[in-house]
């Protein structure tokens, strides 16, 4: 019988998501060698390596594949042995994994962390930002709980409940204020600045736009929405960024906000948790008190 333990299944999961060992020792707060050594010594104990080493990086054999994937249900298994019993006390206490979109996080979550500090005292929030599609898999790999993403996602695995919704805005040189609102098919027409590829942000952008694909000359690529504006404000082009960012974005470029007519570009956001966790019913109460949390910033930038 082969001694498999759980802590080397950590490891070959965390060496199997970073490719590299020191990456992957960090990530386990373990030296380098002792990581090593670790998945040595269970390759030698299965009679077949899990691992190609290259020189700066190291990948998954075939056996390695098979293993890594079933080593990543078993942890996530165990996890949700865990979290059962945190489902079965009365509040929602301990650590809760967060994962957020960047065109919310740092609009929303001030509002989120103090609140949720407020109505459950006991939770350790552990926040991940990064883009949906590596949220849905971080949520399906159960490294994290639950998510604020722009919904649909549609992913069978996942539950998703709404939370709000949200119009976009017109951002524009500030010389530009007073003239007309644009149409979608004027947007076209224009140097539009918009996130890079990855973002369901961009996606949703170009989709009002009616476009499809980025025209060289006419469209530029920013990371964040505080790029794109800044580059409003010295005349390269106008963009459009979600209501919940201007108040941030806007106070230090000379630039003007439009509000488009009816049919207004929109997202709705939500919160998104795998159909199996135990800890649906405390993530619901979670979702409560995000949705809370947004109707109370709106109103607050709403007086502004």
């Amino acid at each position: 019988m082969i001694n498999v333990t759980f802590k080397q299944l950590r490891y070959v999961d965390a060496l199997a998501r970073h490719g590299h060992f020191g990456r992957a020792a960090e990530s386990c707060a373990i030296s380098q060698p002792a990581l090593s050594m670790q998945i040595r010594e269970l390759e030698d104990g299965l009679g077949t390596p899990l691992f190609e080493r290259g020189v700066r990086q190291v990948r998954l054999t075939a056996f390695g594949e098979a293993f890594s994937a079933r080593a990543r249900d078993i942890l996530r298994a165990v996890d949700e042995l865990g979290d059962l019993a945190r489902a079965s006390r009365a509040g929602l206490v301990g650590r809760l994994r967060i994962g957020i979109i960047p065109t919310v996080a740092p609009y929303l979550l001030p509002a989120v962390i103090g609140d949720l500090g407020r109505s459950h005292a006991g939770l350790d929030l552990r926040i991940r930002e990064t883009q949906t599609p590596k949220l849905i898999q971080e949520l399906n790999e159960g490294r994290l709980d639950t998510a604020i993403v722009a919904l649909p996602v549609s992913e069978p695995s996942m539950t998703e409940t709404a939370l709000f919704r949200e119009d976009f805005v017109l951002v524009r040189p500030s010389v530009d204020a007073g003239k007309a609102v644009p149409s979608a098919e004027m947007l076209r027409e224009m140097r539009l600045l918009l996130l890079e590829e990855g973002h369901c942000f961009r996606d949703q952008a170009l989709s009002f736009c009616g476009l499809t694909a980025a025209r060289p000359k006419e469209m530029l690529d920013g990371s964040t929405l505080s790029t794109l504006v800044q580059m409003v404000g010295v005349g390269v082009g106008v963009t459009l960024i979600p209501d919940m960012a201007v108040a941030v974005e806007t106070r230090s470029a000379p630039v003007s906000i439009v509000r488009f007519e009816d049919p207004r570009p929109s997202r709705t956001i939500g919160m998104i948790w795998r159909r199996t966790s135990p800890l649906a019913k405390q993530l619901s109460e979670v979702a409560d008190v995000v949705r809370l949390s947004a109707q109370t910033m709106r109103r607050m930038h709403a007086a502004l």
